[in-house]
């Protein structure tokens, strides 16, 4: 018998150490998921049909063995698609070793495809950006890029439609940790009816905003919780953490948030604690806008 369980017990072993070494240096490393959606966006124009936008999150530069192989590679393949527009969703940065800057210079040069393509690119800053004291310097050095970072704010998105009323406006709020969210100044310049993506960093900032508001939002944070193995959602990493009780993967259930509003979490890219993703591979999002029927 203690033979059998010296058997067992090396087998249970060497199966969790394949599965560490998959979650460390196969999925996060390898696997790009990439997701496809089309989305009906009231108050589209038909002119504006078929807009397509991208969405990359949570680069993490600074993390322990950081994952910019990856970084480049969804940078790559996002540019390749030739999306209409392009979201980050924040969390850009960290920690402060090695230092901002030299996090900031590497992330401008992982960007670099993108900013050269000239792909309209909206920003916002996630709740490591601002633990790391980042937030000032990393808006700085995107938007001299020419990547605006929307801090409560909104933009109009360059195209064939000149009628503020009738454009695509890109909403950006701040992050939930610290409480960087003001939903009334994000939405002040949007025009009522005017067509709107709404591109947050933290998906629990999405039940604060306002009915019809946000019929597509778009948010990170959450890696879909980075380790969640099928059939055991308690081991998920998020489950370690209370307050992220949250949707952490994928559309939100449809009665989520106010009437009318919709949200994707994206898993992104990079890593929080440990430098390990099993059953959240790396990802960037694609979604085809379309007028509602």
């Amino acid at each position: 018998m203690r033979r059998l369980l010296l058997r067992i017990g090396l087998a249970l072993g060497t199966l969790l150490a394949l599965l560490l070494a998959y979650g460390v240096l196969i999925e996060p490393r390898l696997i790009l998921d990439e997701v496809h959606a089309e989305v009906s966006l009231p108050h589209l124009g038909e002119e504006l049909g078929g807009t397509e936008i991208a969405v990359l999150s949570d680069v993490q530069l600074g993390m322990w063995f950081a994952n910019r192989g990856m970084v480049e590679r969804a940078v790559e393949t996002t540019v390749e698609a030739e999306p209409d527009v392009v979201l980050l969703g924040g969390d850009f940065v960290y920690s402060t070793d090695p230092t901002i800057e030299t996090q900031i210079d590497t992330l401008l040069d992982l960007l670099e495809p993108l900013i050269e393509s000239g792909i309209p690119t909206y920003a916002v800053l996630g709740n490591h950006d601002y633990k790391v004291d980042a937030a000032d310097e990393l808006t700085s050095a995107l938007e001299g890029a020419g990547i605006p970072v929307l801090r409560n704010a909104a933009a109009p998105v360059p195209g064939p439609v000149d009628d503020p009323a009738a454009q695509l406006y890109v909403v950006g709020i701040g992050p939930d940790l610290p409480n960087r969210v003001d939903v009334d100044a994000a939405l002040a310049d949007v025009p009522d009816d005017a067509p709107r993506v709404v591109l947050m960093h933290n998906p629990t900032v999405f039940d604060r905003l306002p009915a019809g508001s946000a019929p597509l939002t778009v948010a990170g944070h959450t890696h879909c919780g980075q380790v969640a193995l099928p059939g055991t959602p308690d081991w998920a990493y998020l489950a370690l953490t209370s307050e992220e009780r949250i949707v952490a993967d994928g559309w939100a259930p449809e009665d989520h948030g106010a009437e009318g509003n919709r949200m994707f979490v994206t898993c992104g890219i990079g890593f929080s604690v440990v430098p390990l993703r099993i059953n959240a591979p790396p990802q960037v999002a694609f979604f085809t806008l379309q007028p509602e029927e």
